[in-house]
């Protein structure tokens, strides 16, 4: 069992920057897909961006291209969201989750709530 703990969330002012952390504990990080996901009330879950465990391949949402990075530290067990030029309709729960592929997640974090201003 994978157990995922994000942080790093808050408010921030519009074109501002935030980082986002999730760290793993429970399984072989190392082999794991990560993705961080966001919600905002009454609207679906959004893929926001993954990685592959190697590193090697990268997915993010339209929306937040040149403005997010996600990267990994398998020797920390810990995944980031890299988040810059914030803008409000950013505003969101963000999740963090492990998948055994690129394509599927079975774990998930408790959430960490990010809020931009404008």
């Amino acid at each position: 069992q994978v157990q995922l703990v994000e942080s790093g969330g808050g408010l921030v002012q519009a074109g501002g920057s935030l980082r986002l952390s999730c760290a793993a504990s429970g399984g072989t990080f190392s082999r794991l897909s990560m993705g961080w996901f966001r919600q905002t009330p009454g609207k679906e879950r959004e893929t926001v961006a993954k990685i592959s465990w190697k590193g090697d391949n990268t997915y993010y949402v339209d929306s937040v291209k040149g403005r997010f990075t996600i990267s990994r530290d398998n020797a920390k067990n810990t995944v980031y969201l890299q988040m810059n030029s914030l803008k409000p309709e950013d505003t969101a729960v963000y999740y963090c989750a492990a998948g055994i592929n690129y394509f599927s997640y079975t774990y998930w974090g408790q959430g960490t709530h990010v809020t931009v201003s404008s």
